[in-house]
């Protein structure tokens, strides 16, 4: 599950969740329960801003990878309170991938905390 945050900057239950869209498929959908994503989404995603399978899931990799630092540090922790399951080894699809990452832009632009930039957290 992914916690985000609402755009006062203050926690909110909010969550994402990857999981099989159906019992016996290999499809997966992501479920971003946030009002406030949705409304966010829909103003700063485009297709004219989409980008590569292979780039969302090289960031999401990132984004992911920083999510669960920030989680195992304690920082954040008003706002990031588990650890996310993402396998690279996993191909979750393109509508996926790409909802994921807008995920994480908006979690950086509404909340201010840094995930898909190459950075150890410490």
């Amino acid at each position: 599950m992914i916690w985000g945050c609402s755009p006062v900057k203050q926690a909110s239950k909010t969550s994402a969740k990857l999981e099989h869209a159906a019992q016996d498929s290999t499809e997966y959908e992501i479920r971003i329960i946030d009002p406030q994503f949705d409304q966010w989404y829909i103003i700063n995603y485009s297709p004219a801003k989409d980008y590569s399978k292979e780039y969302y899931r090289s960031k999401n990799f990132v984004g992911v990878t920083n999510w669960n630092n920030y989680y195992t540090s304690g920082r954040y922790n008003r706002i990031i309170i588990s650890l996310l399951d993402y396998r690279p080894d996993v191909d979750y699809g393109i509508d996926v991938d790409r909802k994921l990452y807008w995920y994480f832009r908006y979690i950086e632009s509404e909340c201010g905390i840094p995930l898909l930039n190459n950075f150890s957290v410490n």
